[in-house]
C-alpha cells in the first residue's frame, strides 16, 4: 500500500490539450445536431446521415491506431501538430462537400485524426501529473469532450441552422486553428517516462492485449459508450418527433444535456483514482435506469428531459474512470490509450449503426431500448474488476512495479 501523498495541481498544458479535444468533438457531434439540414443539403435521408456518425467512428477505431503507430517515434507535441493539420483538412473538405461521398471522405479523414489526437493527448496529459492524479488529468482533457457537447454542439447546431450546415464546419475549422496555436505555444514535450507502465514500444504495448482485465476493460468501455450513443445519435429527432419540441428549442436542450455531461465528468474525475470500479458500476447501473425511463416516457416532455439529463450525467462522463481502469490494467502509453479510444468508438459505431438499422422498422424509441441492453452488458463486464484491489483503488502495488499479467 502507498501512503497518501498530496498531488500537484494539474498544469495549464493539460487544460490546453482539452481545447484540441473540444475542436475534435464539436466536429464529431455536429452531424448529430444537424441531421435534418444535412439530409436536405446532401439529398439523403436521416438514416444515411446517421451512418455518417458510424463512418466517423469507424475511421477513429481503425485509422486512429494506425496513425498513432506511424507517429510513435515522433515527439508528442510534433505529433499533435501533425494531427491538427490532418483534422483541419477533413473539416475543410466537409465544408466544401458537394455530395454524400465527399462528406464520407471528410468524415474518414477527421475520424482518424480525432482518435489519434485523443490517444496522444490523454497519454501526454497523464505524463504531466503524478500517478495519483491521473484520473483528474484525464478528466481535464476530457472536459474538452464535455464542453464540445455543452457549447460546441449547440453552437454548431445554431450556426448550421441559421447560416447553413457548411458554416458549422467553417466555424469548426477556425476553432481547430485556434486550438493548434494554443498547443504550439503552451504545450511542451514531457521528460522521458521512468516507470515501467509508461514506457512505450510497439511490442510491449501489443503484449498488453493479452491481459484478461485489460480486455474486459475494453469491452466495458465499448458497451458504456455504445449505450449512450445509441440515444445521443438520435437525440435531435427524438426530441422533435417523439417528445414534440420545436427545432428551434433543440439547441437549448442540447445545452442542458451538455451541462449535465460537464458536471458528471468533474465528479467522476474526482472519484476515478480511488474509487474506480465502484464509480463505473454505480454510474452504469444508473444509466440503465435513466435509459429505461427515457424509453418509456420519451413522449412526456418533463419526464423525457429529466431522464435525458440523467443520461448526460452518467453516460460519456464515465470516461475518466474508464481510462484509469485501462491504464492500470495496461499502461499509459499513447498506443494503449488510442486502442482504448478505438474500442470506445466501436461503441459509437454499434450504437449509431444498430440504431440507424432499427429506426425504419421500429421507430425512434428502438435505439433507446438498444442502449438499455448495452448498458446492462457493460455492468457485467465491469464486475470482474472487483477482484483486483489495484484496479479498484490504484494503491495495491507501488508505482514503480509493473502490473501483473493477469491484472
Amino acid at each position: 500500500m502507498i501512503s497518501p501523498t498530496p498531488s500537484r495541481p494539474v498544469p495549464p498544458a493539460v487544460y490546453i490539450l482539452a481545447t484540441g479535444v473540444f475542436a475534435m468533438v464539436t466536429s464529431e457531434f455536429t452531424v448529430a445536431g444537424l441531421m435534418p439540414q444535412l439530409a436536405e443539403g446532401l439529398g439523403t435521408g436521416i438514416e444515411q446521415i446517421g451512418y455518417l456518425v458510424t463512418v466517423f467512428a469507424a475511421a477513429m477505431a481503425v485509422g486512429g491506431p494506425v496513425l498513432t503507430v506511424a507517429l510513435l517515434r515522433v515527439a508528442p507535441k510534433t505529433a499533435l501538430m501533425l494531427v491538427f493539420a490532418l483534422f483541419l483538412v477533413g473539416n475543410l473538405v466537409a465544408a466544401l462537400a458537394t455530395g454524400y461521398p465527399m462528406m464520407v471522405t471528410a468524415r474518414v479523414v477527421g475520424g482518424a485524426a480525432s482518435q489519434a489526437f485523443f490517444g496522444i493527448a490523454v497519454s501526454l496529459g497523464v505524463r504531466l501529473v503524478d500517478e495519483r492524479a491521473r484520473g483528474r488529468a484525464v478528466a481535464v482533457v476530457m472536459n474538452g469532450l464535455m464542453l464540445g457537447t455543452l457549447l460546441g454542439l449547440p453552437l454548431a447546431t445554431f450556426v448550421g441552422d441559421r447560416f447553413g450546415w457548411r458554416s458549422a464546419f467553417w466555424a469548426i475549422s477556425l476553432i481547430t486553428v485556434a486550438a493548434a496555436a494554443l498547443t504550439l505555444r503552451g504545450v511542451r514535450n514531457p521528460p522521458a517516462p521512468t516507470d515501467l507502465q509508461s514506457r512505450s514500444g510497439t511490442g510491449s504495448d501489443l503484449a498488453v492485449l493479452r491481459r484478461p482485465q485489460f480486455l474486459l476493460a475494453l469491452v466495458s468501455s465499448t458497451f458504456i459508450i455504445g449505450a449512450t450513443f445509441s440515444v445521443f445519435s438520435f437525440l435531435t429527432p427524438i426530441l422533435t418527433e417523439v417528445t414534440g419540441f420545436s427545432p428551434g428549442v433543440v439547441p437549448v436542450l442540447l445545452l442542458v444535456y451538455g451541462a449535465a455531461t460537464l458536471t458528471g465528468n468533474i465528479v467522476v474525475g474526482r472519484l476515478a483514482d480511488r474509487r474506480t470500479v465502484s464509480t463505473l458500476l454505480l454510474g452504469t447501473g444508473l444509466n440503465v435506469l435513466f435509459l429505461t425511463g427515457f424509453a418509456l416516457f420519451a413522449d412526456v416532455p418533463p419526464l423525457a428531459l429529466a431522464f435525458m439529463v440523467g443520461i448526460g450525467l452518467v453516460g460519456v462522463t464515465m470516461n475518466p474512470a474508464m481510462a484509469v481502469r485501462v491504464q492500470r490494467a495496461g499502461s499509459t502509453a499513447p498506443l494503449v490509450n488510442t486502442v482504448h479510444g478505438s474500442f470506445i468508438t466501436l461503441g459509437v459505431m454499434i450504437g449509431s449503426a444498430a440504431g440507424s438499422a432499427l429506426v425504419p422498422q421500429h421507430g425512434l424509441r428502438a435505439p433507446v431500448v438498444l442502449g438499455i441492453g448495452l448498458a446492462a452488458l457493460a455492468v457485467l463486464a465491469i464486475l470482474p474488476a472487483l477482484t483486483s484491489p489495484y484496479l479498484r483503488h490504484g494503491n495495491a502495488v507501488r508505482a514503480d512495479e509493473s502490473v501483473p499479467t493477469g491484472a
